[in-house]
């Protein structure tokens, strides 16, 4: 779940599709369902987005939710963070002075469902039908 606040003019209707597709993009690379990956995008108007106290005019904010993976260490965090700005970056750099930054959680997956059914195990032969199939069904009644 990908929640990106920011501040009008920094995303068009052309732009929030090209980024959506290229998160997505790269979860599917990383073995996950497209339908894993929800992005909504928040447009704040200045006077309601602060940055150190102040309006901000120019901004971008995202938090990150990961359910479906969680990191074992620190370097691998490190490497997700840095693949998460690898994403953003082509998306970002060309705003000239603007300000933005990302956070990453990691939500237990034991507390998500999809359409009522709990997520088959990572790398599972039931996640790979989702893949397939980038549906959720209820792979429990078939196993």
């Amino acid at each position: 779940m990908w929640n990106i606040h920011h501040t009008p003019g920094v995303f068009g209707a052309a732009e929030k599709h090209r980024l959506a597709s290229d998160i997505t993009d790269h979860y599917e690379k990383a073995g996950m369902p497209r339908f894993y990956v929800v992005i909504v995008f928040h447009e704040v108007r200045p006077e309601d987005f602060y940055i150190g106290g102040q309006p901000a005019t120019h901004g971008v904010r995202i938090a990150v939710d990961h359910i479906a993976r969680r990191n074992p260490d620190g370097d691998a965090r490190r490497r997700t963070a840095q693949w998460v700005k690898g994403m953003l970056e082509p998306h970002l750099a060309q705003h000239t002075g603007l300000h933005w930054e990302f956070h990453i959680d990691e939500t237990s997956s034991d507390l998500w469902m999809i359409n009522g059914i709990v997520p088959p195990p990572p790398l599972s032969d039931a996640e790979r039908r989702w893949v397939e199939t980038n549906s959720p069904t209820d792979y429990q009644s078939i196993q």
